[in-house]
């Protein structure tokens, strides 16, 4: 349509021009990406040092390595590959202020008849923290890391019994998950 009107020697409108503005902005977001949602910062502690991770993605890769190379150094595994799965996300515990207000009432009546009646009332508020110039921001009182569901180990060694037995074992010990959440398989040597 520009090209018709531009080569035809006819000059744009305004409303012409302002369709051909809003088409382009809409082009422009639709092709711009879909940012994944960035779950809750976390920190894990590393060899050199504390590291900011900040999805779930870098959190499960982080440990992924982590428990490669720590595994791999074990007599007999061999070279390892790990895979984990997440039962749960990251989480922040925000401090709340609690009120709580219980009254009970007790009625008779001229014939004998009693009644009581309870009533409870719970209120939260969220308690904030001063920031400088970003406003205020909720106390987080703990962060808990998300937890991990299950554990696939490929290692040279794990057809090895006793080597299948220590690895299971060291993984129960990090991540406190049962046996059957576990597995270890021997890994395909490269040629």
């Amino acid at each position: 349509m520009l090209k018709e009107l531009l080569w035809k020697g006819e000059k744009l409108k305004k409303d012409q021009l302002l369709i051909l503005f809003l088409t382009g902005v809409l082009l422009l977001v639709i092709t711009l990406p879909a940012g994944k949602e960035k779950e809750n910062r976390k920190t894990v502690g590393s060899r050199t040092g504390q590291s900011v991770i900040t999805d779930r993605e870098s959190y499960t890769k982080e440990m992924e390595q982590e428990l490669e190379e720590m595994l791999s150094q074990m007599d007999g595994a061999g070279e390892v590959k790990v895979m984990l799965t997440l039962a749960s996300t990251a989480e922040k515990v925000i401090e709340k202020d609690r009120d709580t207000q219980s009254e009970q009432v007790k009625e008779s009546d001229h014939q004998g008849g009693e009644r009581t009646t309870d009533k409870d009332s719970l209120s939260e508020e969220t308690v904030y923290k001063k920031q400088n110039s970003n406003g205020d921001s909720p106390y987080v009182t703990k962060e808990l890391t998300p937890q991990v569901e299950g554990v696939v180990v490929l290692a040279t060694g794990g057809d090895n019994p006793e080597v299948a037995k220590h690895i299971t074992e060291a993984v129960q010990a990090l991540f406190g998950i049962d046996t059957h959440k576990i597995r270890i398989m021997k890994k395909n040597q490269k040629p």
